[in-house]
């Protein structure tokens, strides 16, 4: 079962058993508050049971490593990696040096073989994807705008209290094993998120490279005949919890030290064939090795705006609302389209329509929808469809919609931080709610809202407490902000026509 898998056992046997199949306990980060979604999606697409992490923003599961590529395929998660093994309660020395010295001596003794080998095949299966994908890469300035800490925030911002910090270490060591400590350290931040508010996280990437390096750069990448290539390395640790007397940095950079002496890699910051994770979470302890390079919340958009929603984030929510063949679901202010885009490819039994007041944003969207047709035209021509997806520019408080002709409304409303403001807010939300109260089956219909103006919202929602009734409430982090998801359902008041309509 799951715990065995995941416990404290050494390389079971199994991996020596004629023909055992090579299992894979996988570990994924999905948006926080978005556990349980994660883990219905895995159930229902992998027949797998997770386990959700105390550490928020994780799960874990077990699949047959054959299964990888149907891994890849979910939907709700943002990083992927295979468990090298996992501590339930990891017991720290509280001298600083000794715990550093005992996650050194850890690394000898974890059971390596078999993820290796998943990192392995999961490799093979990346290798096949990038010849296709190579066209498709982005301009450097549309990136830039992901990464402007707008509500897409840094991909990985777990929110915890405790104080969390992170550091991705490459380590050189010199041959005798007598450690260099002239080492040049370069520490860069990234992600100063400027409306982090409740968080203290500081995320920080230290290169360390001993002196004696320098000089044997001429032979670099030369294997000889028969010779494996090298293999480059990086190791990030994610700290979180005060009862730890050693910084994520050290801790990354005594066990990348060990991991370069066990294996005989070679440091590499940048350039890593392998990312080697160090995750502690008070006194639960994983290793695991990464599966994804880069996030796989970019999925699907090209064309960022400043508060592009993450992929995962929009998927989360969409499942929230359950949506049934034939619906139609409606995003009145889907900004670059995040939200319709992810539901036309995840449901294309459904009808989806976007709409905002932004000319600008209505134009990203319609470039992230063309962008995905040429996408499905790319994968088999003969069948592609197009998406049932439209695009308008609308007043989002005067509908061109019919009364009660809409089943679900899913939208991120503005936090009044990057888009609007908190004060246009107060009047902006209740006339909302009204409004896709009006659009909104009476009975049936539910909206899916995304908001961080948690005040100004529980005011509106009080103001149309006959048409909506909250069913349940999601916290989620976004970009380092303090978000909540809030999923209505339409009370059977029929709402107010509004005059001059139609």
């Amino acid at each position: 079962g799951m715990a065995e898998a995941a416990g404290d056992a050494g390389p079971g046997p199994a991996a020596a058993q004629e023909g055992a199949e090579l299992a894979a306990v996988i570990g994924a980060t999905v948006p926080t508050g978005f556990e349980q979604t994660a883990a219905d999606e895995v159930q229902e697409k992998l027949g797998s049971a997770s386990r959700i992490s105390r550490d928020r923003g994780k799960i874990y599961f077990e699949v047959p490593a054959r299964s990888l590529p149907q891994v890849h395929r979910l939907r709700s998660v943002d990083n992927l990696f295979v468990v090298v093994q996992e501590f339930k309660d990891y017991q720290f020395k509280e001298n600083k040096e000794d715990a550093l010295k005992d996650l050194e001596d850890l690394v000898k003794k974890l059971p390596w073989t078999d993820p290796l080998q998943v990192w392995e095949l999961n490799n093979s299966l990346k290798k096949k994807k990038t010849k296709r994908k190579k066209h498709n890469l982005q301009s450097p300035a549309s990136r830039e705008k992901l990464s402007d800490g707008g509500e897409e925030g840094g991909a990985d911002q777990n929110n915890t209290n405790d104080q969390e910090d992170c550091a991705q270490t490459a380590v050189s060591v010199e041959p005798t094993g007598g450690q260099d400590t002239e080492n040049s350290q370069g520490v860069t931040s990234r992600n100063g998120v400027e409306e982090e508010e409740d968080n203290e996280q500081s995320d920080v990437k230290v290169e360390v490279q001993a002196s004696s390096e320098s000089g044997a750069k001429a032979g670099d990448g030369q294997t000889g005949e028969g010779e494996a290539k090298v293999l480059r390395f990086r190791v990030t640790c994610n700290r979180a919890g005060d009862k730890h007397s050693f910084t994520s940095n050290e801790a990354a950079r005594d066990f990348g030290g060990a991991v370069q002496e066990h294996f005989q890699w070679k440091a590499d910051m940048t350039n890593f064939d392998v990312e080697v994770l160090l995750n502690i979470h008070n006194n639960e302890v994983v290793v695991g090795i990464a599966l994804t390079e880069e996030s796989l919340h970019r999925r699907n958009i090209t064309h960022f705006g400043p508060t592009t929603l993450r992929s995962t984030l929009a998927y989360g929510m969409l499942r929230l609302c359950d949506p049934q063949p034939t619906d139609i679901i409606v995003d009145p202010m889907c900004g670059t389209g995040a939200i319709p885009i992810e539901g036309a490819a995840e449901w294309p039994y459904c009808y989806h329509i976007a709409g905002d007041n932004s000319p600008q944003a209505v134009k990203r969207a319609a470039n992230n929808i063309s962008s995905l047709l040429r996408k499905n035209e790319s994968k088999d021509s003969s069948t592609a469809l197009g998406v049932p997806l439209d695009i308008i520019q609308w007043d989002i408080c005067n509908l061109p919609l019919r009364t009660g002709s809409v089943d679900v409304v899913v939208t991120d409303m503005p936090f009044g931080k990057r888009i609007g403001s908190k004060k246009k807010n107060w009047d902006l939300y209740p006339a909302c709610l009204m409004e896709m109260g009006r659009i909104c089956t009476p009975g049936t219909g539910r909206a899916v809202l995304l908001t961080q103006d948690k005040k100004c919202f529980a005011k509106a929602l009080s103001r149309v407490g006959h048409i909506w009734r909250r069913a349940q409430t999601v916290w989620v982090n976004v970009g380092g902000l303090h978000a909540a998801v809030y999923l209505l359902r339409r009370t059977w008041e029929t709402a107010e026509e509004r005059k001059s309509f139609w």
